[in-house]
């Protein structure tokens, strides 16, 4: 295992000196908010595309889509199916986001919020809400890195110091290098990802099954159940097809408005740029498909994981049958599945505050100050998520769940809110308040699916109902007096030019 180790390590090394090497010739890391934050918005094609594959391809891909694999088979496709549907939606809110945020400085959701209403209050109260629903992925990729540094070490390094490691290196890596960082480990990142798996999907049946067909057949004889929804486990499981549709249908709507997609989005160069990147980015998918089919492998290999457990499936696989470092690049490549969307969720919630929160101090409005504010509030944010791993721990696919749930509700506010102009913020408001208190109902008093149907959708619909019925009762707002050129978000010309 120290082979395994020694080239963790390296992986390791040369995600810090990426991250120096992002800011170099930009004031050491010393520029400001927007640079820090969005990487001045000057990135193209190529950087968007591996940042935003880096996003969506996390150890929840890694380690928790072979842990649901390997729990209940068929159900975790739901990942592949609103991904598929989220690039397609995004295709058109994506440059519509960039064209409203560019016109008017903005630098996340949070920002659009204030704006579009004209209540500073109303971004802050967001960035407050989006915390909380953000948290625990921050969790879930604590969780997976944690997983992976104990295992490759062979349990020399315990899972808590594990935890450990991944929040002071993240944490680390993003206050210095910011979204222009992640953007160049996504590269180092995808390289060992795509690589690892490539391999990973030929060795295991090979050596555990003689090939696919052994494989496959053994599954069809001993194991359909997890191959049709519902799953192993059948009804009392709660995911059928309805759960799966409202599934895919909540996180497809969801995930063009996550904080950290949105970042992505206002990184670009150009509305171009996220056109072409809603076009390739589908063709990452395919990589999903590996740790699912190595999560129903070990099944048969390595039978008995409960809870959190599972995991470590695709781990069990690799660990006791390869080379100390080929063991350590597999575990490099989920430790930066891990660390670039964390390190972006830590930057997006530092961001949030130190533009909607902290700026209401007059001291730490825009300059130096608001930065290195944003900066302690990474820190914070990782701290806080850390201490969470260590008091509530929850399967990855659980903590997903949960986030994409409580930020759907804020896809009324903003979406609906950008595009009619009688929609009023106490509508929004008020919608967001049923919604979310629905949701921590629903979820927390463990009646998620509701009959079977996720209660995400279920809180965005009662929340939909609320807003819209607020808005068309009530008066029309007409204390906001400017221009609907000024409020909405109007579409993307393609040219960097909004309309």
């Amino acid at each position: 295992m120290n082979a395994a180790v020694a080239v963790f390590a390296a992986a390791m090394a040369a995600t810090v000196v990426l991250g120096l090497l992002a800011v170099r010739g930009r004031g050491g890391g010393q520029g400001g908010l927007a640079e820090w934050s969005v990487g001045g918005r000057s990135l193209g094609t190529v950087f968007i595309w591996v940042l935003m594959a880096g996003e969506s391809y996390t150890s929840f891909s890694y380690l928790g889509a072979a842990g649901w694999g390997y729990n209940y088979g068929a159900p975790v496709l739901y990942v592949v199916a609103y991904m598929s549907c989220g690039y397609a939606v995004g295709y058109l809110v994506g440059p519509m986001l960039w064209a409203y945020a560019r016109r008017h400085g903005l630098v996340g959701i949070t920002d659009m919020i204030a704006h579009r209403y004209g209540r500073p209050w109303a971004g802050a109260l967001a960035a407050v809400l989006a915390t909380a629903c953000l948290l625990p992925y921050i969790q879930l990729q604590i969780t997976g890195m944690g997983v992976v540094v104990s295992t490759i070490s062979d349990g020399s390094i315990s899972l808590n110091w594990g935890y450990f490691v991944a929040f002071a290196v993240t944490t680390c890596f993003v206050v210095v290098s910011g979204l222009r960082g992640s953007a160049w480990v996504s590269v180092l990142k995808d390289v060992l990802v795509i690589g690892t798996l490539a391999f990973l999907v030929v060795y295991v049946p090979l050596h555990y099954f003689h090939g696919y067909g052994d494989f496959l057949d053994r599954l069809v004889d001993e194991r359909r159940d997890w191959l049709t929804l519902p799953g192993h486990g059948g009804g009392a499981s709660g995911l059928g097809v309805p759960w799966f549709v409202s599934t895919t249908v909540l996180n497809a709507l969801t995930v063009v408005i996550f904080p950290t997609t949105v970042a992505g989005y206002l990184g670009a160069r150009d509305g171009d740029t996220l056109r072409r990147n809603a076009i390739f980015l589908p063709a990452y998918n395919v990589l999903l498909f590996v740790p699912m089919l190595l999560g129903l492998a070990a099944v048969f290999v390595v039978p008995g994981l409960t809870g959190a457990g599972s995991n470590l499936a695709l781990f069990k696989l690799v660990v006791d049958s390869l080379p100390g470092w080929a063991v350590g690049l597999v575990g490099a490549a989920a430790a930066l599945s891990s660390i670039v969307p964390m390190a972006v969720f830590m930057l997006v919630i530092g961001t949030m505050w130190g533009r909607s929160v902290l700026s209401l101090v007059p001291r730490l409005r825009p300059g130096p100050r608001q930065k290195l504010a944003s900066q302690t509030v990474v820190v914070l944010a990782g701290a806080i998520a850390l201490v969470l791993t260590y008091t509530r721990p929850d399967t990855l696919v659980r903590l997903s769940l949960i986030s994409y749930e409580g930020m759907a509700q804020f896809v009324p506010m903003l979406l609906v809110g950008l595009l009619w102009r009688r929609f009023t913020l106490l509508a929004g408001l008020g919608g967001l308040a049923v919604g979310g208190v629905l949701v921590c109902v629903l979820v927390f008093g463990g009646h998620d699916p509701v009959f079977g149907v996720n209660a995400g959708i279920v809180a965005l619909g009662a929340n939909l109902v609320v807003a819209l019925a607020l808005t068309l009762a009530g008066p029309r707002d007409r204390a906001d007096g400017r221009p609907d050129g000024e409020v909405l978000a109007a579409p993307d010309t393609g040219t960097g030019v909004a309309v």
